[in-house]
């Protein structure tokens, strides 16, 4: 028989760097979740992926006890690691602050394909490419699977 879950938070905590300053203290305190033992949790599983800003999704049942899901790093800023920029385009539809090929957003896609709504690489390279696009970042070439 599974515990009863009394919720979910959801956080975006940088690997290998939880501490109990906000936002993960006050949003596991209100719970009334062991802080520190998630901090020291967390670190240790993600201590490879070090300074990368990683979602997570913590499920927490009424005896106070919780488990946790890592989720892969957010697709801007896979985007802006990839083209070395520091923030997106104020106007993206005017100016574009740097390029990106298929390839890239094909390995971006691979990365992010289990965290999507869809289980195509194409539909998955669709929507990165169009957070590229709203993020001013201009896409080389035209589609592989396009002929």
């Amino acid at each position: 028989m599974s515990k009863p879950i009394l919720g979910y938070v959801k956080l975006q905590v940088k690997g290998g760097s939880a501490n109990p300053s906000p936002p993960v203290g006050p949003a596991l305190g209100s719970k009334g979740v062991n802080i520190m033992e998630f901090c020291k949790q967390f670190n240790a599983r993600t201590k490879d992926q070090q300074g990368k800003i990683l979602p997570v999704v913590i499920t927490i049942y009424q005896d106070k006890s919780f488990d946790f899901v890592v989720k892969a790093s957010p697709v801007v800023h896979s985007i802006m690691e990839c083209t070395g920029i520091a923030k997106g385009s104020s106007e993206s539809n005017r100016r574009k602050v740097a390029t990106i090929s298929w390839e890239t957003i094909q390995q971006i896609a691979e990365g992010k394909l289990q965290d999507l709504n869809t289980s195509s690489i194409h539909a998955a390279m669709r929507m990165i490419a169009g957070t590229a696009r709203s993020m001013g970042v201009t896409v080389q070439g035209s589609a592989p699977w396009i002929k």
